[in-house]
């Protein structure tokens, strides 16, 4: 489990990392292999809700971050399988090429 877990985990990492709308919350090395946090990048933060609600269409429940913090959480618990964080990854993807 350890080691599907670190390959959901790099996926999603690796697409924060890349995509121009999105940052992650936490340094690299503290970075946890269940709950992925992230926000919008620096000057795209008023896509919060867009994208929310973007992700809610295309089925993904669940990645509303913490009230007092906002942005994104996805917990990416051992019964979650692959297809769903590229399920994610792909509706990340298609709203950065929708809002680049």
């Amino acid at each position: 489990m350890h080691d599907i877990n670190k390959k959901k985990a790099a996926l999603l990492y690796d697409e924060i990392d890349h995509n121009t709308l999105f940052k992650g919350t936490v340094s690299k090395e503290d970075r946890s292999l269940m709950n992925v946090c992230f926000v919008m990048a620096e000057g795209m933060e008023d896509k919060e809700k867009a994208f929310l609600d973007y992700a809610t269409e295309k089925g993904m429940v669940g990645i509303k971050g913490h009230r007092s913090v906002g942005g994104f959480r996805a917990s990416l618990y051992n019964a979650l399988p692959m297809e769903s964080v590229e399920a994610l990854v792909a509706c990340m993807k298609q709203f950065e090429g929708a809002n680049k």
